[in-house]
C-alpha cells in the first residue's frame, strides 16, 4: 500500500504532466482568422436569446442517510433558513440575486429584492 505522501507526489506529478501537455497543445493551435467579410458580429443582442437555468433556493438541510430513507409523504425537513429570510436566485449555479416568495394565481414566484454585484 502506498503512503499518503507517495500518493500525493504521484498525483502532483500527473497534474504537472497534464498541465504541460495542455500548454504544448495550446501553443500549436492556429490563431483564429479575422471575421469573414459581411459576417455578422456576435454582440450582446445575440446572447439575449440564450437560455440559462434559473433556480430558486429556499434553503438547505443536512440529514443523515438513515433519516433520509425514512422520509415519506407528510414528512418535514427543517431548513437552515427562517421563514422571513430571503431566498437565493441562482443562474447556472451562481447566486445572482435575493428575493421573496410570492404567489401569483395559485403559483409560486419570486419577487427580486436585491441583485448581487457581478
Amino acid at each position: 500500500m502506498k503512503s499518503t505522501d507517495e500518493t500525493t507526489s504521484n498525483l502532483e506529478s500527473a497534474i504537472d504532466a497534464a498541465t504541460e501537455a495542455v500548454r504544448i497543445t495550446a501553443s500549436k493551435l492556429d490563431p483564429l482568422p479575422p471575421g469573414s467579410p459581411g459576417a455578422e458580429q456576435l454582440g450582446l443582442d445575440s446572447l439575449m436569446a440564450v437560455p440559462v437555468k434559473v433556480t430558486v433556493e429556499v434553503g438547505k438541510s443536512k440529514i443523515p442517510l438513515g433519516e433520509l430513507v425514512k422520509l415519506a409523504p407528510g414528512s418535514l425537513v427543517p431548513l437552515e433558513r427562517e421563514a422571513h429570510e430571503p431566498v437565493d436566485v441562482l443562474v447556472n449555479g451562481k447566486v445572482v440575486a435575493r428575493g421573496e416568495v410570492v404567489t401569483i394565481d395559485r403559483r409560486f414566484g419570486v419577487r427580486i429584492t436585491s441583485v448581487l454585484p457581478g
